[in-house]
């Protein structure tokens, strides 16, 4: 069973690792991650702006290396892709 994560976590490995977070900015985003909690075991990581396959695959080998458990997906309906994010 999956331990508690929180969002802040998978944030310091990114932002340690040199990426930058996404900002919502004049009415659109710029580039970089986003995180979302998803319960007490599971953060969501997002990639806004272009490049979204390739920066969603940067950032999983970034938090498998740390030690995070990492499943890609896509939400319902053919939605955004995400990174579901536990701790093994």
């Amino acid at each position: 069973m999956p331990r508690v994560i929180r969002a802040r976590d998978v944030d310091a490995v990114l932002a340690y690792n040199g990426y930058e977070p996404s900002e919502w900015v004049d009415g659109d985003w710029d580039p970089g991650w986003r995180t979302a909690q998803s319960g007490r075991r599971q953060v969501n990581v997002f990639h806004d702006g272009p490049g979204e396959a390739d920066g969603l695959e940067r950032y999983r080998l970034e938090l498998q290396a740390a030690g995070f458990h990492v499943v890609p997906d896509q939400q319902p309906g053919g939605g955004r892709r995400r990174l579901h994010i536990t701790r093994p």
